[in-house]
């Protein structure tokens, strides 16, 4: 029966946008390309789906994706982050890798990406890097020649990085060449931004410390507002990320607003 072709169609996308607005309300932030994976479809349609469920006020389209109501976007857990966006924040560590030399002195944030860079530091003779990420620490433990030194803190196990008052009495004095930092969120208007407010605290105590700062995002951050302001934009030395998509404006919008004096 026609009718029942038409209640069929209707069932899958009220189903479909259920799942949507799920996935929204447990991470905070979700790309289209993973929505797209998770609920079968094409992006296409998921579009269409984000542009329903934003017209009832149940959510709001950022950043070539989706996220919760109200402008401000809430901290993924590591799970989620550690599984977006992963062929890019790759691509990105590879070029941030470049820009350390042979007997530098770094400091290098907690986050999924800056994970990835520490990874290939593994290979630069003579470096020194100082970290609150547990995860960078393990990244570089049997690396040979770098030196890893921990800052003291309280562990934030949503991120396993150390944060609090000892994380930034530790930093006191220090005084390296550059800073490679991640976050939540980077807009043209306030630069780098957290969710949290003891990892912002941290973030700002490393970027007092370093005389360049190096921000990693990728494209999912750009155009995205999170609460707590880590990096003014005229503070970054270098942002490094990749090609928004073509469809994705306000990324892109973003991006050219960072490409100011300030940032390479």
């Amino acid at each position: 029966m026609t009718g029942g072709g038409v209640t069929v169609s209707f069932v899958f996308a009220a189903e479909r946008r259920q799942l949507i607005l799920e996935m929204v309300r447990a991470n905070g932030a979700v790309s289209l390309r993973e929505l797209a994976r998770v609920v079968q479809t094409s992006e296409v349609t998921v579009r269409r789906d984000v542009r329903a469920l934003e017209a009832e006020g149940l959510l709001d389209r950022r950043h070539g994706g989706a996220v919760l109501p109200g402008g401000f976007t809430r901290e993924s857990g590591f799970p989620q982050k550690s599984l977006s966006a992963t062929a890019e924040k790759t691509a990105i560590a590879d070029l941030a890798a470049a820009l350390v030399e042979e007997g530098e002195a770094i400091v290098v944030g907690a986050g999924t990406t800056t994970q990835e860079l520490a990874r290939r530091l593994a290979r630069v003779p003579g470096l020194t890097v100082v970290t609150n990420s547990l995860l960078v620490a393990q990244a570089l433990a049997h690396a040979n020649r770098v030196e890893v030194v921990m800052t003291g803190g309280t562990l934030r196990g949503s991120n396993y990085a150390l944060v609090g008052s000892g994380a930034e009495q530790s930093l006191q004095g220090l005084r390296v060449s550059r800073a490679f930092l991640s976050g939540s969120g980077l807009t043209a208007e306030r630069g780098l931004s957290t969710s949290n407010m003891l990892s912002a605290s941290v973030d700002r105590a490393l970027v007092q410390a370093a005389s360049e700062v190096v921000v990693l995002a990728d494209h999912t951050k750009l155009g995205t507002d999170t609460m707590f302001q880590t990096v003014p934009t005229d503070v970054i030395t270098r942002l490094v990320t990749d090609e928004p998509p073509v469809h994705d404006d306000r990324a892109a919008t973003d991006l050219r607003g960072a490409r100011g004096p300030g940032c390479a």
